[in-house]
Parts: C-alpha cells; structure tokens; sequence
C-alpha cells in the first residue's frame, strides 16, 4: 500500500501561513531533505488553495507528480491533475493508495491535513517547525477530536530549523483481553 506522508513548513507557534497569507519565512537556504523526498513521491494530495499556489509558482517544479486536487468548487484542472470531490473523498483515496506508485505527499492545506486526520488516513507526519514565531495566520490543525501520535525521531539543521516526525500512535482493544483469558 502507498504512503501518504504529510510534510509542511510551519512555525514555532503552528501557523502555516502568515497573517496575509505570506510563506516569505519559510527557508529555502537548504535542501532540508527534500530531494530525497521528492524521489521517492510520485503523487501529491492537495486542496484548491494550494492547487492555486501552486499553479502561480509555476506548474513545472511537480510536473513529475500526479496531482489530486480535494475540491467540490472547481470544475477543471491542469496538466496532470485530477479533481477529487469530497462525496467521493473515502473511496479515492483509498483506490489510490492501493494503487501502484510511490509515496503520496499530502501538501495541504489545513482543512484537507484535519479530514486526512479524521479519517487516520497519513501514515507519517513529517513537520518542518521553522524558527519564527508570526504570531497569526492560518493554523495547520483544526481538527475537532484529540489524535494520538508516535514520535518517530527529528533532524535539527544549522539554520535552527527542526524536522519532526510522527506518526499515529497504535490503538489497541482493550476488549481482546478477554478472549485471552
């Protein structure tokens, strides 16, 4: 089965954007591990805002990558996007992670990261926590029930940037233990 795999800058006090929807803090100094990444990607998962960033940025740095665009406002997309509904969300993503490919970054934005979250559908959260408090802007969770995570280890990097990975912390069933007994 295909990872998805959440990677995001964000800063020390959570935001991913700042106040005016500015990403100028975010460092580009280094490869803080993208590369390798992006190698072992062939598919990114992301919201009509982001679909939008992205497309201004210039459509060529991911021209690699499958794009699935989470939106039930646009009608159509470029190059090679797929638009997915959210009556559709359960089943298209679970089609395509059992599909064949690589790993699946899921690039945001935050209400897609929280439904994502609702339905334990990331299988490794990697958070780039940048040095720089903005004080405002758009937060990366917004999710409503409390998620259990695993710390699964962290780079620090000469910039004071710190990568941290996580993923979902196993549930068991308590009830099992009786049929042990």
């Amino acid at each position: 089965m295909r990872r998805v795999i959440l990677n995001l800058a964000m800063s020390l006090d959570g935001f991913i954007e700042g106040p005016n929807g500015e990403y100028d803090w975010c460092f580009n100094d280094q490869d803080y591990g993208m590369t390798e990444f992006l190698n072992n990607s062939d598919a990114i998962f992301l919201g009509r805002k982001s679909y939008e960033t992205l497309l201004a940025a210039g459509p060529e740095l991911f021209a690699a990558l499958k794009l699935y665009v989470f939106t039930d406002t646009l009608t159509a997309v470029e190059g090679n996007a797929e638009i997915i509904r959210s009556a559709d969300f359960e089943a298209r993503v679970n089609e395509i992670r059992h599909s064949a490919g690589g790993n699946i970054w899921l690039f945001g934005g935050a209400q897609l990261v929280s439904a994502f979250i609702d339905h334990k559908q990331i299988n490794e959260f990697i958070l780039s926590v940048h040095p720089v408090i903005l004080g405002g802007g758009k937060a990366l969770f917004n999710i409503k029930e409390r998620a259990n995570l695993m710390f699964l280890g962290s780079e620090s990097y000469s910039s004071g940037l710190i990568q941290l990975r996580y993923t979902f912390k196993p549930e068991f069933d308590m009830s099992m233990i009786d049929l042990l007994g």
